[in-house]
């Protein structure tokens, strides 16, 4: 049975905003607490390059991990991103990184985490900016969707629109 109010449209899609990696911080570990235990990665840099804007990840900012007790990561993350041409842009996401329970030592392997094939987890992310500079208020406006990754010394993500 379908309810005749749902409305038949276009489907979801998306357009390549950018590819980022963001070099990370060591670790701060705040501990166990209510929701599961709060870990740290602040920002240490980075760069970010895309088709409509490219530049650097500031070291300010990071992510306020949450690590569930099924072994999920609840993800809440700020950036700050500088362009190419000077303007600062605020980028903030959510998201999961769910690991399979026989992959979680590998991942914990400092050595061996960049091997682990990033089809084999699930780490989404939903990135949303805020800038004052004029040249870059669309970006005020738009939702995207981010895949992560390991990368040697951080994180790395690509990130589309979704238009």
């Amino acid at each position: 049975m379908s309810d005749p109010r749902i409305k038949h449209f276009n489907a979801i899609t998306t357009e390549h905003l950018f590819d980022i990696v963001v070099d990370l911080k060591p670790r701060l570990d705040i501990g166990e607490g209510p929701y599961g235990r709060r870990v740290l990665f602040g920002a240490a840099g980075g760069t970010f390059e895309g088709p409509k804007l490219r530049g650097e990840v500031l070291a300010e900012g990071g992510d306020w991990t949450l690590f569930r007790s099924d072994g999920t990561m609840s993800l809440d993350v700020r950036l700050v991103l500088k362009t190419h041409d000077g303007a600062l842009l605020h980028m903030t996401y959510g998201g999961r990184w769910v690991t399979p329970p026989e992959l979680r030592a590998d991942i914990a392997d400092p050595l061996g985490r960049y091997q682990v094939d990033p089809n084999s987890y699930y780490f989404r992310t939903n990135p949303l900016f805020e800038t004052g500079a004029k040249q870059y208020a669309w970006l005020n406006d738009i939702v995207c969707a981010g895949i992560g990754y390991l990368v040697e010394g951080g994180i790395a993500y690509k990130v589309a629109q979704i238009v």
